[in-house]
């Protein structure tokens, strides 16, 4: 009898958990030396078809381009090597001799990695490589808009690590995606870790499911472009972030915030950089696509062109149009689509009096959406900026800079990540980068240092006892004890005694006194 659909997804995923659990027992007794050399082989082999398997992904799901996939999956692959390939995360990591305290890296074991269609080969490299660097196995769930390109990059992934030597079923996906797979996959009792990307529905089911999960929330970044903006740069930044894989990073920016009196030098620096700016209609028709009806991002929309959107929307966009900005917006709710996140080279514009106002917007427009994740400031006044960082519910808050490019560690010295954390506001587990820091647990060997209570009374009884049972010195041969001490050292002084020699008579004194005392 042939199973279902659904119930074979969720045998294939029992019996691939228990493959990666049985590799991982392998991984355990590497060093770090065969660590880095196995993660090093896979980070090559990733690195060798980084174009192909973007172009495999575009082919696949219809999202972005090839060329900057292909530089997403350099990021996956070759800059996040570089940034964890000097970590310490096997056996003894750190020492501190004056605590004396001791940390040993521990695996977590089987991580389930859920990867969503928008960056899939990039995201299925860049989770492998941090799994395997602290030494766990991998089990992907693949979107399944994205399976066939997920599959070929496991099957990549795979076979450089047999070459390497290491066990293949470290790293494996599951070939049926179902949502009954995942929910299996998430829930299963070897699942040390979930690392989930994906839409807050997938995020809120990792966190239900019973294991520890690390998930990403939304994005929704504002890019305020305050006074003393360098403003072509600034424009030139958001472009360049907006139509990175035409927009499906999630710290991508998804409005311009610009002071009211700016407002025309932004707009004709934005018309001619390739931003077309939209009348109230166009912005209008374009708004009405990019949601469904239930309120969620419209897949149609998700990752296609300035052109291909405008097409849809049925609006003629003008030939090198490389962004859509809407007409001024006031508004800041669920239901005005320009106040919220949009996968795709679309913007909303905002206009305030001050940086104070901006400050106030850019919080209602979190709060909106993508609480936690990262904004945007383009400004030269440190003041502000550093206000801006205290008050924003962000985790990153990125300053001159392209969002997509900054938030991921491309164009900052923030750790090259394609899991961005959002933190407690954002309803996550951490606000970092995720690292392999992030998928290992510590095991502290700590020396006692002090004794309290009990114990230090425990401690001191023996002393205290030989005390006590020495034999008593009676007082007149105690007094004479010491006159015959202090008679010997002093017995034909010469000449008067220097003030300088007064401590090493003493201790003299001391001395003799003692030994005399042993033998009353």
């Amino acid at each position: 009898m042939q199973l279902d659909k659904d119930l074979a997804s969720v045998q294939e995923v029992r019996n691939l958990m228990g493959a990666a659990k049985a590799a991982q027992k392998v991984l355990a007794g590497y060093d770090q030396q065969q660590i880095d050399a196995l993660v090093a082989a896979v980070a090559a082999a990733c690195e060798k078809q980084a174009e192909p398997l973007a172009k495999l992904a575009v082919e696949e799901t219809g999202f972005g381009n090839v060329a900057d996939k292909t530089q997403k999956n350099l990021l996956a692959c070759r800059t996040v090597h570089d940034s964890i390939k000097d970590m310490k995360t096997i056996g003894l990591i750190a020492v501190d001799e004056a605590q004396k305290v001791e940390e040993f890296a521990v695996p977590i074991g089987a991580i389930a990695a859920v990867i969503p269609s928008t960056n899939p080969t990039s995201t299925v490299m860049y989770k492998a490589l941090i799994a395997l660097k602290a030494g766990n196995a991998v089990v992907v769930s693949p979107h399944p808009a994205a399976k066939n390109c997920i599959a070929k990059t496991v099957e990549i992934i795979r076979e450089a690590i047999r070459k390497a030597g290491g066990p293949p079923d470290a790293v494996a996906a599951v070939t049926t995606p179902t949502m009954e797979a995942t929910d299996a996959l998430m829930r299963h009792k070897d699942t040390g870790l979930i690392l989930a990307t994906g839409g807050p529905g997938m995020v809120k089911a990792a966190y239900s499911s019973g294991n520890p999960a690390l998930g990403v929330g939304a994005g929704n970044g504002p890019a305020y472009i305050e006074r003393t903006a360098n403003v072509p740069a600034a424009i030139s930044r958001i472009i360049q972030s907006k139509t990175f894989d035409n927009g499906t990073i999630c710290a991508s920016e998804q409005s311009i915030i610009v002071e009211a009196d700016m407002l025309e030098g932004v707009l004709t620096e934005a018309r001619r950089q390739g931003v077309y700016c939209m009348d109230a209609k166009e912005t209008a028709k374009v708004g009405g696509i990019l949601m469904r009806a239930n309120g969620s991002m419209s897949p149609a929309i998700v990752g296609r062109t300035a052109a291909q959107v405008g097409e849809q929307a049925g609006i003629a966009v003008p030939p090198g149009t490389k962004v859509l900005l809407s007409c001024l917006q006031a508004e800041v709710s669920k239901q005005n689509p320009y106040a919220r996140e949009k996968l795709c080279p679309v913007l909303g514009l905002f206009a305030v009096a001050n940086w104070q106002e901006a400050c106030e917007l850019c919080k209602r427009l979190l709060e909106n959406e993508g609480i936690g994740h990262t904004m945007v400031i383009h400004s030269e006044n440190l003041p502000v900026i550093r206000q801006f960082a205290a008050e924003k519910p962000v985790m990153r808050l990125l300053v001159n800079t392209p969002g997509a490019q900054g938030g991921t560690g491309i164009t900052t010295n923030l750790a090259p990540a394609l899991t961005l954390g959002c933190g407690a506001m954002g309803g996550t587990a951490t606000s970092d980068n995720v690292t392999p820091m992030h998928l290992l647990n510590i095991r502290r060997l700590a020396w006692g240092v002090r004794d309290v209570g009990p114990v230090a009374e425990a401690a001191a009884q023996p002393a205290a006892l030989a005390a006590a049972q020495a034999p008593a010195v009676p007082a007149a041969a105690s007094a004479a004890v010491a006159q015959a001490a202090v008679q010997s050292v002093f017995a034909a002084p010469a000449a008067p005694v220097p003030v300088a020699d007064i401590e090493s008579i003493v201790n003299e004194v001391i001395a003799r006194l003692s030994q005399q005392c042993d033998g009353v």
